[in-house]
């Protein structure tokens, strides 16, 4: 009998330690002294240790069968005689000699119905009661069959040999599962929620611009240094459903109001354009997502919504300003920025090789990231809104390719020029008609992912006198490279922020006669699971699509902590 064998006689452990219940009357044990010329101690710990018995009576083994299930009572064991009979176990298996012993010496061994053993397959807690149980009927019989028939001086030294042999690692083994308990019952003690998952997200940005002479303003390259922070509580009440709420708090300004003077090259991680930032935590985020069939997902949004709400935004890029591009028109093609941040409700379809994207969302204008107000003008159907139908392919593995339409009222992409975000840096009234064509790669066999996007928007401006249409293009090409502790990456984009190329004679003038370029280099690397430093820039070429301005370099170095 070797170390395999023994180590095959899982419920071995618990045996011994059952095995003061077990234990017959001294009448019992001590004729099984006499019929195997042991002295009496030997003999009786000989008896009471084991646990499968030699050879004799299979019958009684047969109980052992009992204990193996998987689920649910239609899959329970079903007795093999041969290890042949066992379809997944093969002689080159590191234990198939135990194993072969057991099935066809000892009769201990139980196949599931469809003739598989599962060797690698974990024993579950009531597994191992059931065996429990039926392994000390087991014993209880083999010490009235030891009475009565007598085992083998052999056998029962053979036994008390294994026990003596193994005594270390059984304790060690009881040790082990002792700290186990003790550890599972204090985190139980502890947890935050049986159904809420709290996770944590942390920036501190270090940030600079220079150059630029955007709108004749020199911008003067000093340095400030702000935190975005969020706490987002993940809820589920049937485990296949989301509550999600975030709290967050931002400090860090937008450039373009007081520095660059033009929305291009602004920072994701920033409070947005039409906010200074302040140290106040508020409520930043509230949907509920739930099933609705087996491929289809309803998302109920109540407050600050964002595009990666209600669809996919393809780019490989995408962290939201935690991870990945450092920009705003890095992170996200514009025309996702068009969606409004207020409350709605999204629809999302897995039709397989395809994905179906349906939204709508309403906000309260500049007021932003909360829910509708009931007054007039900031409704859910009279105040700004966007509309959102896209279809993602995905004709091959990692491969996605994106068409997206938006239809959006008094609301603009907040990237590019001054004409081209005419509600959000010169305040004009529009609704927008915005088409756009992502696409994105990334595979875990390659170590590089790439992505970009096409897009055009027409706003018609209705103010008074104004009315007329700008059309503005945008494009972009998206670069990431694994290098250096896993999870760190390179990452380049290079495109053109939405630049205004015509207007109607009633809106004449604010077109963009220049072309800006949008190039951004950053490394994000990782420190730890939880820690990483990016130090990237962006370098804009006549900001604002005027040639006149310098070229103007927005600095950063941006550490995040996830917890």
């Amino acid at each position: 009998m070797s170390k395999v064998f023994w180590n095959y006689l899982l419920l071995s452990p618990a045996l011994l330690g059952a095995s003061l219940v077990v234990s017959s009357s001294a009448n019992a044990l001590g004729t099984a002294e006499v019929a195997n010329g042991l002295e009496p101690a030997a003999a009786s710990e000989a008896l009471v240790a084991q646990a499968v018995p030699a050879a004799s009576d299979r019958n009684v083994l047969q109980k052992l069968n009992q204990y193996s299930r998987e689920g649910s009572a239609n899959t329970s064991a079903g007795q093999v005689t041969s290890v042949s009979q066992l379809s997944d176990v093969r002689p080159t298996d590191w234990a198939f000699q135990a194993l072969q012993s057991l099935v066809e010496r000892y009769g201990c061994i139980a196949g599931y119905p469809d003739g598989t053993f599962r060797g690698n397959r974990a024993m579950t807690r009531y597994e191992f009661a059931a065996g429990l149980n039926a392994c000390l009927e087991v014993v209880q019989d083999l010490i009235a069959q030891a009475v009565e028939g007598g085992l083998s001086r052999e056998e029962l030294r053979a036994i008390e040999r294994l026990q003596q042999e193994f005594a270390a690692e059984l304790a060690t083994l009881r040790g082990r599962v002792n700290e186990l308990e003790v550890r599972t019952a204090e985190l139980e003690a502890n947890q935050f929620s049986t159904t809420t998952k709290l996770q944590g997200e942390a920036i501190m940005a270090l940030y600079a611009a220079d150059g630029g002479s955007a709108v004749n303003s020199d911008v003067n390259g000093e340095f400030a240094f702000g935190t975005r922070t969020r706490l987002a509580f993940n809820t589920s009440f049937t485990g296949n459903d989301l509550l999600y709420t975030r709290l967050a708090v931002n400090n860090i300004p937008s450039f373009a109001p007081n520095n660059t003077f033009t929305p291009e090259g602004d920072l994701q991680f920033n409070a947005g354009l039409d906010a200074e930032g302040d140290s106040t935590f508020r409520l930043d985020s509230l949907l509920y997502s739930t099933p609705l069939g087996s491929n289809t997902e309803v998302i109920f949004v109540a407050a600050g919504s964002i595009a990666n709400d209600v669809t996919d935004t393809i780019n490989p890029l995408d962290g939201d300003g935690g991870s990945g591009a450092l920009s705003r028109f890095g992170t996200r093609a514009p025309i996702y920025h068009l969606l409004t941040d207020g409350a709605g409700i999204g629809l999302r379809h897995n039709a397989g090789g395809a994905e179906i994207s349906l939204a709508y969302l309403a906000g309260n204008g500049n007021l932003g990231r909360f829910a509708s107000s009931p007054t007039g003008g900031s409704g859910l159907f009279d105040g700004p809104y966007s509309a959102l139908a896209q279809v993602v392919l995905k004709p091959i593995d990692g491969f996605k390719l994106g068409l997206t339409y938006v239809n959006a009222y008094n609301k603009d992409g907040l990237t590019g020029s001054i004409f081209a975000t005419p509600v959000s840096s010169i305040g004009f009234t529009t609704i927008s008609n915005a088409y756009g064509v992502q696409f994105g790669y990334q595979s875990e066999d390659m170590p590089i992912k790439i992505g970009g996007w096409a897009g055009y928007t027409n706003s018609r401006v209705l103010d008074e006198g104004l009315k007329g249409d700008l059309g503005s293009w945008n494009w972009a090409l998206t670069l990431g490279v694994d290098a250096g502790p896993p999870g760190s990456q390179l990452g380049l984009v290079v495109g053109m922020e939405p630049k205004v190329s015509k207007s109607d004679a009633n809106v004449a003038g604010l077109e963009n006669t220049d072309t800006s370029l949008h190039i951004e280099g950053f490394y994000e690397y990782r420190l730890s699971e939880n820690i990483a430093i990016t130090p990237g820039f962006v370098w804009l070429t006549s900001p604002d699509h005027f040639s006149n301005n310098d070229d103007l370099v927005i600095g950063t170095l941006r550490t995040t902590f996830n917890f």
